[in-house]
């Protein structure tokens, strides 16, 4: 398993890091024909939702990005992928994940953004990419782990943001 972290400066770092993490996998997800699972996992206002928007709007998307706490999901479709957008924080049971149809999400190719997978209890696939967010001092900690990417992918985009702090 491929894993790195690192420090980013503030919500403007978070932001780019979405970006930049939206230009290694929306690629790859077109080229392996699947759908690609990121969980973000992290305390309340710790980046996950911030780092989504840079994600989302890197793929030329217009509109607000925002955090789909109470619809559960927010689909993204463009031509040909398509960005689901989960926040499970709301979610009461499980069950209602399975009445949605969620499987049906992960079968398509594109990306799912994963926000608070734990409260899912087992009914999410194994993610790809876990992306860990946590405050440090005056500043955000990541840790990426993967078993999808790469180390030198996952170095190379750490070091874009390890002479910024």
């Amino acid at each position: 398993m491929a894993s790195c972290n690192f420090l980013l400066a503030g919500e403007a770092d978070t932001v780019e890091f979405g970006k930049q993490m939206s230009k290694i996998l929306v690629p790859l997800a077109k080229q392996l024909n699947k759908c690609i699972s990121v969980n973000l996992e992290g305390d309340l206002g710790a980046g996950k939702t911030t780092f989504s928007r840079g994600f989302i709007t890197e793929c030329s998307y217009d509109g607000v990005v925002r955090s789909p706490t109470y619809t559960l999901v927010e689909p993204y479709e463009f031509p040909d992928f398509s960005i689901y957008h989960f926040d499970l924080y709301r979610l009461l049971d499980p069950e209602e994940l399975e009445y949605m149809g969620i499987r049906d999400y992960f079968s398509k190719t594109g990306i799912c953004l994963i926000e608070w997978p734990d409260k899912a209890q087992g009914l999410l696939p194994e993610p790809d990419v876990t992306v860990n967010l946590s405050y440090k001092d005056k500043h955000r900690e990541v840790v990426i782990k993967s078993e999808l990417l790469k180390e030198e992918q996952l170095n190379n985009l750490s070091e874009k943001f390890i002479k910024r702090v």
